[in-house]
Order: structure tokens, then sequence, then C-alpha cells
């Protein structure tokens, strides 16, 4: 059983469901919550009209939950023993239409056909009287079902949240590995470019001594346009400061969004200095890990 710091350090995804089904005090209360992916939180709640009030309440709790998403709270009610409603006869406003209808078949002549389904159909004939409501205690039974139905909801982004971390820490181990390759393909390029250099010197020279320094110096301006050094650090540093941030958790989403767009810039660099086939298809690949971790933290909180 995980302890509090432990949960705290969970990165979480933004989509999720929760359900909560809670009978408390005569009245069964169904709450379901439904999360997408979205910028900034946006939640929106659906309710009964004699739980209007609670609305706000509803939603600041959805808010002490989530940092990001698009949250839909729909909630229903339902007496298990039904309303104490009275319903009695407001004698005044029936005497009234009856004293009209009798007028309407004295002065016009209209046939006498008055009858209790006639009359019980007539607006404000009755009075409905429901007891009077504790908002408070109502209140409060409500947010026991909310918040029932956030702890599966949370439970359900976690269990997201972790398999989202192991896949994003195993693509960035998968970028180390290449990048790895990149260093040491990068080294061979110029030991090989110093060796056709040489040779096609002592093709076109033939028998003429070769400027050895010439060699050196043309080697060396080649190994800088090439030198990929400062990027696979850069790239390095980003992938370890994705894993802090993992480590961290809580909501990191668009921190490693802005994180990720660094790394496609060391990675788009890093194309652009490579000369060998062999090394491009690596930054390919490299950059294909990349897209697809962007597109898992696009489900980050």
């Amino acid at each position: 059983m995980p302890n509090r710091k432990e949960e705290m350090t969970l990165i979480k995804s933004m989509t999720g469901y929760g359900r909560a089904v809670e009978t408390v005090n005569g009245r069964e209360f169904t709450v379901e919550l439904r999360s997408v992916n979205n910028r900034y939180l946006d939640c929106s709640v659906r309710l009964p009209r004699m739980l209007s009030f609670a609305e706000d309440a509803v939603k600041q709790a959805v808010k002490a939950s989530v940092s990001r998403g698009k949250v839909d709270v729909f909630i229903s009610m339902r007496s298990e023993a039904g309303e104490d409603v009275s319903i009695s006869l407001n004698k005044t406003v029936l005497e009234g239409y009856l004293n009209a209808m009798r007028q309407m078949v004295t002065e016009f002549g209209v046939a006498d056909d008055i009858s209790v389904s006639t009359a019980s159909r007539l607006p404000d004939v009755f009075v409905v009287e429901k007891p009077q409501v504790d908002e408070e205690q109502l209140l409060s039974d409500l947010m026991f079902a909310v918040n029932k139905a956030l702890e599966g909801y949370d439970a359900m982004r976690c269990t997201e949240g972790a398999a989202l971390d192991k896949d994003l820490r195993s693509r960035g181990q998968t970028i180390l590995d290449y990048v790895s390759l990149v260093e040491q393909g990068n080294g061979k390029t110029v030991t090989d470019y110093r060796v056709r250099l040489e040779a096609k010197l002592r093709e076109v020279l033939e028998n003429t001594n070769i400027d050895e320094s010439r060699i050196l110096t043309e080697a060396a301006i080649f190994a800088d346009k090439v030198a990929v050094d400062e990027e696979t650090v850069r790239l390095r540093s980003h992938l370890e400061q994705m894993n802090t941030m993992l480590d961290a958790g809580g909501a990191v989403g668009r921190k490693l969004d802005f994180l990720l767009q660094e790394m496609n810039r060391e990675a788009n660099t890093i194309g652009s200095k490579c000369t060998d086939v062999n090394l491009a298809r690596i930054v390919v690949d490299i950059k294909a890990e990349l897209e697809k971790i962007r597109e898992q933290t696009q489900n980050i909180e």
C-alpha cells in the first residue's frame, strides 16, 4: 500500500472515468466523472435543479483534484422513500373557476359537463407543498458521493499515469542508446574523411610530397562542421531532466511539452550535421521516438 508521499510523486493521465452510487440519509446519489485532454481545466457539471446550489462546490472539489483536462460531471438523485409531499385543494381558486363556468352555462347555454377530471386539470387548483430542504445537510450528503467518485476517477488516472511514466522512460533510454551510436559514428566519420582526403590528394598529386599539415587542417575544419558533441550533451541533459520531472510527479505535462521542443531542436541540429547515411537514419529514429514521447505527453496532466 503506497504511502501519501509516494502517491504525490505519481504523474497522472488527463483521461479518466469515475463513478459512485451512494445512499445517504434516504437519498441515492449517482455521480459520474469523465475527462479528456485539454490545455487548461474546463469543468462542466450537470445536476438536477434541486441540487443547482451545489454546482460551485462540486467544481471546487474537482479543481482540488485536477489541474488540467476537460472534465464532465453528471449527477442524479433519487429519494428511496419518496418525498414527503403534501397536496391540498386550493378552494378559492376552484370556486372562482366553478362560478365562471356556471356563468358560461347560464349566459351562453353551453352544456354543463363540469366533472372532477375537468376541474383537476385547471391551473393552480391544487397546492403542492414539499418539505423544507436542509441544503447544508443535502450538500454534505452529495459531496460524500462526489468524493467517492473522485477517488475512483483519480485511481484510474494514476494507473494510466504509471503506464505513461514507464513508456516515456523506456523511450528515453532508447534515444540515449541512439545518441551513443551517433557519438561513436561521428568520430568514425571524421577519421574516414581524413583517410579519403589523403587518398584523394595522393591520387591527384601522384608522387609529389603531401603536406600533412594541410590534411590536418582540412580534417579539423570538417570535424568542426560535423561535430555534434554539444548537441548530444544537451540532448542527454534534457533526457535526464525528463526523468527528474517524472520522479517529481504532479502536473508536469506542460513542462514536458516545452522540454520536448528543446529535444527536437537538438535532434534537428544533429541531423543537419550528419553526412553519413547510417547516422542520418539513426537521427530519424531519434526523431520518431521523440514524436512518440510528444504524443504521450499530450495525455499527461
